[in-house]
């Protein structure tokens, strides 16, 4: 299925989004996202999808950033009710999404491309991709979540020197950082991606669930907090059928079948 400039397909119980600007090198404009948040929400919706996969048209870029023609067509107020609004809402709804979510970074991830993946959970990178946040070069600075995200995600005096510099970085660079998970060939990066995210579908929806929301909620607490919000999600857990039938089925030697219960 096609919404003009985001191509959406199912691969199995995995959804695949793909950003579809290539003649502006997936650059985000605020159609782009509503598009984005549309179909998004479709595959959060359907219970069949238990994995979602978000990449770009084309070799060359993943999403090049902005539309810097439609951010210089605008002023404080009327971006920040516009275009901000939207961007943030969409990149929360990703990162929030109970679903697991994965990245194929198939070239240059800039601006809010970068930011875009830093709401994903897996990242997967062409070895030719580029990263970076060059907001600074136009006199502006990250402000599509990347200033926040990234310095929890990364050391600081990294995020800041990637921010204050503008500066790109390879694959290889993205991956010592702990942006990306790994770097593998541009022919096989949507195929390795897909083969994960199908790994990913065959546990348990409800435990993934639980555990995405374990994992974010977590994070924001004091590690005594945490361990206790751990200790009662687990318990959560051990009520669901799938726990049950995950045991069994390691007790009886078999594949086990969960169903999301």
């Amino acid at each position: 299925m096609s919404i003009e400039n985001i191509l959406s397909e199912t691969r199995g119980p995995v959804g695949l989004l793909t950003i579809n600007r290539p003649k502006t090198l997936n650059a985000l404009d605020v159609q782009t996202l509503l598009m984005l948040e549309t179909a998004f929400g479709a595959f959060e919706a359907d219970a069949a999808v238990r994995a979602i996969v978000i990449t770009g048209a084309g070799e060359r870029a993943f999403i090049a950033g902005g539309d810097i023609a439609d951010l210089d067509s605008r002023r404080g107020l009327a971006h920040y009710r516009e275009f901000a609004e939207v961007i943030h809402r969409v990149f929360a709804r990703i990162e929030n999404c109970d679903k697991p979510t994965l990245g194929a970074i198939n070239g240059w991830a800039l601006g809010g491309g970068t930011e875009l993946l830093l709401a994903l959970d897996i990242r997967l990178v062409a070895q030719e991709a580029k990263l970076g946040l060059p907001e600074i070069t136009l006199g502006l600075f990250p402000g599509a979540g990347g200033t926040q995200r990234l310095i929890r995600q990364i050391p600081l005096c990294r995020a800041k020197e990637l921010m204050f510099t503008g500066d790109q970085i390879t694959a290889a660079q993205a991956v010592e950082l702990g942006l990306c998970n790994r770097a593998v060939p541009r022919a096989q990066l949507l195929d390795e991606t897909l083969a994960l995210a199908l790994r990913i579908a065959e546990k348990s929806p409800l435990a993934l669930k639980l555990l995405k929301r374990t994992l974010r909620q977590g994070l924001e607490m004091p590690l005594p907090a945490a361990l206790a919000h751990e200790q009662a999600m687990i318990g959560l857990v051990l009520d669901s059928d799938d726990a049950h039938e995950g045991c069994r089925a390691f007790l009886e030697k078999r594949k086990p079948d969960f169903a999301g219960n």
